[in-house]
């Protein structure tokens, strides 16, 4: 884990991002892809330091449309950030997967709600099962 690359704008873990090496985070001004995205632009405008911030959240439109990502806006808007990443790295060590190897996918997209999701992120067990 990467805190220094932290937390997207939108929600995402760029701190856990295998996606790109050479990216410093959402945030570090390091997408390559700000341009289109929703999310930055509109926290950019609005001076906000992520979606949970603004009033309307969650709106709909951009990455919040994805069921994990607004998941993981929820949980920092309920917890906050640094909680965010404690239980990240946490589950990180314990085994649970942001990105399986070659994917943008992993074991925070199994579950089928966004409640399930904070659970996962917050006690880290896996869907379905009793131990980490």
């Amino acid at each position: 884990m990467d805190k220094t690359k932290g937390i997207a704008y939108c929600g995402l873990a760029c701190c856990l991002c295998g996606g790109n090496a050479d990216c410093a985070g959402c945030r570090n001004e390091g997408c390559k892809n700000k341009e289109w995205c929703k999310n930055f632009n509109c926290c950019k405008e609005k001076g906000l330091g992520g979606c949970w911030e603004c009033a309307e959240f969650p709106c709909s439109g951009g990455m919040l449309d994805k069921t994990r990502v607004r998941a993981f806006a929820g949980f920092i808007k309920r917890y906050g950030e640094e909680e965010m990443l404690s239980c990240l790295e946490r589950n990180e060590k314990d085994g649970i997967v942001y990105h399986c190897e070659n994917q943008l996918t992993g074991d925070y997209d199994k579950p089928q709600s966004e409640e399930e999701i904070i659970s996962l992120i917050k006690f880290g067990i896996k869907c379905g099962s009793v131990e980490k």
